[in-house]
């Protein structure tokens, strides 16, 4: 029924592996998630459970850090066991693994608002979660994203990685294996690179990256510059997500305190399904007209347009009116949707008139279209290191120098709004 993965000596070990426990009612599915999480040095998976009786019963006995949900379990499922554990510990990290369907999709948006952090779409059928490598890529680097932002807040060291000769050397923020995302918002692993640091005043200086920064070996380690904003009124509003994107969305629409008078575009790494579900929660959290995109849609002010997974989303005009383009071009940045196509697609038709927000998010999807929009005049603002999950795709920018302000997410949307309403220096 349950078994313990990894040896119980790191259970409460605040400088060793990240700890995780899984809980699903499949017992195949309970040992694929097992083996691949228990790949990666950083994570011991100490126990697992078939439903959420059994998983309370064990997160009472173990010091857990992460778990990993199913929603559908006999006898207790994941979304009635999911407000009994964050009552049992509060600072638990829990990610949703349901299969890609509408239902899932959306008990596992709704989910985010009930206090889990994250989720990742299950395939359909075991064979299929055996064959998938995105989807193992998925879930243990958002495990490891969550764990670490987790032990940041607390205070507590990251992993200790032994090697092979037995010596052991504290990790640094940035893993061994760092994190770019893949095809369909999902990651995989790459060279190592640098942190990045944030902006002095707008973030603690004294906190650690919650992940560690994304950096592309093309930036410098220098320190963050700023630079300045267009001073015209902008006509469109783009933002960019990735990891930790959903729940950043919803705080930055909350710092609005009416409607915008220009359309928003949103490209949130995400499979299909979930951003049909994602624009639908916007609309209830906004009150203001939100719809997954379509090819040829009319983009109109004053409504969110959410790209859809797996298809790049642009903007054109035609006939006098600007239109989306949806595009199945090859991934850019492992992405597709990717930031680079609509900032890119933007640029080209409104110049300095752009105001662009980069969102938390793993590697450095938006770096190049941002650039592309920077040297047209346009606005960049991005969330600050400290408030981020991952501080990859802001990181990017920021360390760039093409913001004109970095800032933590309870902070940018009112900033957004007070540069949507007119230009500032």
């Amino acid at each position: 029924m349950n078994s313990v993965v990894k040896n119980q000596s790191t259970d409460t070990d605040s400088n060793g592996p990240f700890r995780v426990m899984v809980v699903d009612d499949s017992a195949i599915i309970r040992g694929f998630l097992c083996r691949y999480l228990s790949e990666d040095p950083n994570i011991n998976v100490v126990t697992t459970a078939n439903n959420g009786v059994v998983a309370l019963r064990q997160l009472a006995h173990h010091d857990i850090e992460v778990v990993v949900l199913d929603i559908e379990m006999p006898e207790m499922d994941g979304m009635t066991a999911l407000p009994k554990m964050i009552d049992m510990k509060p600072d638990l990290q829990i990610v949703m693994a349901s299969t890609l369907t509408r239902k899932n999709a959306e008990v596992s948006l709704r989910a985010l608002q009930r206090g889990a952090v994250d989720y990742v779409p299950k395939p359909e059928t075991a064979r299929s979660v055996n064959a998938n490598i995105d989807f193992r890529r998925e879930l243990v680097e958002k495990v490891k994203a969550w764990a670490s932002r987790r032990r940041t807040k607390l205070g507590q060291g990251q992993p200790i990685a032994v090697s092979p000769g037995g010596a052991a050397a504290r990790q640094q923020p940035t893993f061994s294996r760092p994190l770019q995302p893949s095809a369909n918002g999902f990651v995989s692993a790459s060279r190592p690179v640098a942190a990045v640091r944030s902006v002095p005043g707008k973030a603690d200086a004294a906190t650690p990256s919650s992940i560690g920064a994304i950096k592309p070996a093309a930036l410098d380690a220098g320190p963050i510059t700023l630079r300045k904003g267009s001073l015209r009124k902008p006509k469109i509003l783009l933002v960019g997500a990735s990891t930790g994107g959903p729940q950043a969305l919803m705080r930055f629409f909350e710092g609005f305190k009416k409607a915008p008078t220009v359309p928003i575009l949103i490209t949130q790494h995400m499979p299909a399904t979930f951003t049909a579900i994602l624009a639908d929660h916007l609309r209830q959290a906004t009150g203001w007209p939100a719809f997954e995109g379509k090819d040829g849609m009319e983009v109109i002010a004053g409504q969110i347009y959410v790209a859809p997974g797996g298809r790049h989303m642009e903007v054109a005009s035609v006939d006098a009116k600007l239109v989306i383009k949806l595009t199945d071009n090859p991934p850019e940045n492992f992405c597709r949707p990717a930031v680079d196509p609509l900032l890119r697609s933007a640029g080209a038709i409104f110049g300095e008139r752009i105001l662009a927000v980069i969102l938390t998010g793993m590697g450095h999807d938006g770096l190049r279209g941002a650039r592309e929009i920077t040297k047209g005049g346009a606005t960049l603002l991005a969330q600050d290191e400290a408030s981020s999950v991952v501080w990859g795709m802001p990181g990017a920018v920021a360390g760039a120098g093409l913001c004109t302000e970095i800032l933590p997410i309870s902070e940018i949307g009112a900033a957004t709004e007070k540069r949507l309403q007119g230009g500032m220096a």
